[in-house]
């Protein structure tokens, strides 16, 4: 047996992904202070394609990934029955955790008010044209039609993942029903999940690159003395919440699974730093479900949960959602009581799952229930300046609540106990 080398400081991806952020951050800061607008412009647009290719390097691999694992993780499960059984159990923990989740954002931002006496004289509407004309064909619907697939080959050319999930659900029962028939197609989607898997080992050498593009074609063109100035109340309210989701995530995490629960955030650190890095909790897909297996979670489990949590537990963008809505009502001098924020609440409940192939998704829906509720939709221009920064937070948080809920359940599928590593 080789022995396997541990890699070295700057080897390892984690540092590596943390030094291209300050590099990056460092170079955008720098371009902004020394150049005019246009080249800052022109520069952050070129210097984002490192982003683009490597987030496009994860989409090209997450479709063939979700359909393989899900179907696989189903055929093992075995039967109708136990696939219902831990179906019920995720969809139990997710629908908990985002309804917390809607719940701390409303709490804070009702104590916070971060939207009172905020002037609007100077907000660029036209910044928000391209988000709220997304909601025009967002109706219920039209959400409903989008849940079911009308060809695989369309969803998987879209990465539409909750329709991937859709099709894989109906395919794997149907396998797991005709029993050792469909064991030679079981195999093949079992060893090409291994092989996509590899595929993601060569895609991770490519994270410290894009979270680095990504950085410093934001800080080319955003003036970081302003939006912290202008946006200090908004943004530090949305710090507290978001860090208060964090505590309540990591309390229940270590009520579940104790002193693991300290194992688990040493492997999820690399998948959540990239998140937070790139703005995209899919890009680390792949990467979650490897070091997921790697913590111990039997591999017919992260199969079965992973999909279904990018899905239907975003508990990041949860919270943000009903921050925002509410964030722009106050903004307006919107009053709205209890009663009505709690159907509003409810309707983000719904609305909210399985957007995640919408471009910038979670402002989607906040324009769509801005709209049902008489909230001018236009006051997304509001928070556009600074949503990417915001983005960053949910994206990562949307990470650990999927990692916990797929340990969690892991856990309680396994007699008590997550595998040792």
């Amino acid at each position: 047996m080789t022995e396997t080398k541990k890699p070295s400081f700057l080897g390892n991806l984690t540092v590596q992904i943390i030094i291209a952020m300050l590099l990056g951050a460092i170079l955008g800061i720098y371009i902004h202070n020394n150049y005019d607008v246009s080249f800052a412009k022109e520069f952050s647009d070129k210097i984002k394609i490192l982003a683009t290719v490597f987030i496009r390097l994860v989409q090209m691999i997450i479709s063939p990934l979700v359909f393989t694992t899900l179907v696989v993780g189903i055929a093992k499960l075995g039967d109708v029955k136990t696939v219902g059984r831990v179906g019920g159990k995720a969809l139990g923990w997710f629908f908990s955790a985002s309804f917390i989740s809607l719940l701390i954002g409303m709490f804070w931002v009702n104590i916070l008010q971060p939207g009172v006496g905020l002037n609007l004289s100077d907000v660029d509407l036209s910044a928000a044209a391209e988000v709220t004309g997304n909601t025009k064909s967002f109706s219920t619907q039209n959400f409903i039609e989008h849940i079911f697939p009308k060809s695989i080959f369309e969803a998987m050319a879209n990465n539409e993942i909750l329709q991937i999930v859709i099709f894989s659900i109906f395919f794997g029962l149907a396998a797991a029903s005709i029993g050792s028939y469909a064991k030679p197609v079981i195999n093949a989607l079992d060893k090409t999940s291994h092989i996509v898997l590899k595929m993601v080992n060569y895609v991770m050498k490519f994270a410290p690159l894009g979270v680095f593009g990504a950085i410093a074609g934001v800080f080319a063109i955003k003036d970081l003395n302003d939006l912290i100035f202008t946006y200090i109340k908004y943004f530090g309210s949305f710090l507290i919440g978001i860090s208060s989701l964090w505590v309540f995530l990591l309390v229940v995490g270590f009520v579940f699974l104790g002193k693991r629960m300290k194992t688990l955030l040493n492997h999820i650190v690399g998948p959540l730093i990239i998140a937070f890095g790139t703005t995209s909790s899919e890009a680390v897909f792949p990467k979650l479900t490897e070091e997921l297996e790697r913590f111990g979670v039997k591999d017919k489990i992260v199969s079965f949960m992973l999909p279904l949590g990018y899905s239907f537990n975003l508990d990041g963008s949860m919270m943000y959602m009903t921050f925002a809505s509410l964030f722009i009502a106050q903004a307006y001098g919107i009053d709205l009581d209890l009663g009505t924020q709690m159907t509003m609440l409810l309707v983000l409940m719904l609305t909210s799952k399985g957007i995640a192939g919408v471009p910038r998704a979670s402002l989607v829906v906040v324009a769509a229930t801005c709209g049902m509720f008489d909230i001018p939709v236009e006051g997304i221009a509001l928070i556009l300046p600074i949503d990417h920064f915001c983005d960053m937070f949910r994206s990562a948080t949307n990470v650990l609540g999927n990692a916990l809920a797929t340990s969690v359940v892991g856990k309680w599928e396994g007699d008590g106990e997550v595998s040792s590593e």
